[in-house]
């Protein structure tokens, strides 16, 4: 958890960065806007704590070119300005969430544990049962050893993985095939609902044995399901 901390009242930032390292961050210093700027355009910060009134460069104008150019970086504004006026210029110029000197470090703490729990990006990665499922790397794994998946047979897995517990109508699947005009073709042209038939065959048979089945719901689609035990 790398932070950036610009503020520039010596005593404050010491007192703070040593408490933030307690905390578990790993804290860089900036003393002025100028500073704050250069490092915030230049380094991988996890999140930043910004005053406002800072020398050089004012607070408010880094925040502006910061948040144009690193849209997804979370920014605490940590100020002494509270007034309404004040709070909402900070946040129409780009502040995740603001905060008011005096304060308490255990919620200083909190909100910035807060705005990394939103940051934190969507997983890719997909599991259900024995099979795992990474959209990323384009990778499968069904009882820890590799799946093969033709274009066709990773979409409509996908699919099937995405919309789990909810029936996936053949409409789905032909709209989902059709952005992938090329892996389509290359597996002999075009969908319909025999080509969907013939791979949810496909399918089945590699997930054979696994707990895992396709289930038809006739008249609507197929459901990934996990299978019964039977005692």
């Amino acid at each position: 958890m790398n932070l950036l901390l610009a503020e520039d009242d010596a005593l404050l930032s010491d007192a703070l960065s040593a408490q933030l390292r307690e905390a578990g961050f790993q804290v860089e210093h900036a003393p002025n806007g100028a500073v704050a700027e250069f490092l915030l355009l230049k380094q991988p910060y996890d999140l930043a704590v910004l005053d406002l009134g800072l020398p050089m460069v004012d607070g408010l104008t880094v925040l502006r070119r910061v948040r144009a150019a690193k849209p997804g970086l979370p920014v605490l504004v940590l100020t002494a300005l509270d007034s309404l006026d004040d709070r909402v210029a900070g946040l129409n110029a780009g502040a995740d969430d603001y905060l008011t000197k005096p304060f308490d470090f255990p919620e200083l703490e909190a909100r910035l544990r807060a705005l990394l729990r939103r940051s934190k990006p969507v997983s890719s990665a997909s599991e259900m049962g024995p099979l795992s499922f990474d959209r990323d790397t384009r990778r499968a794994m069904l009882r820890s050893e590799p799946l093969e998946l033709s274009p066709r047979e990773w979409m409509l897995l996908d699919l099937l993985l995405t919309q789990r517990e909810k029936v996936v109508t053949k409409e789905q699947i032909n709209q989902v095939w059709a952005t992938d005009r090329a892996g389509g073709a290359s597996e002999g042209g075009a969908g319909g609902n025999n080509a969907i038939e013939v791979y949810i065959h496909r399918l089945r048979r590699k997930l054979e044995g696994s707990g895992l089945a396709i289930r038809t719901v006739r008249g609507l689609g197929y459901l990934l399901e996990a299978e019964a035990v039977v005692a």
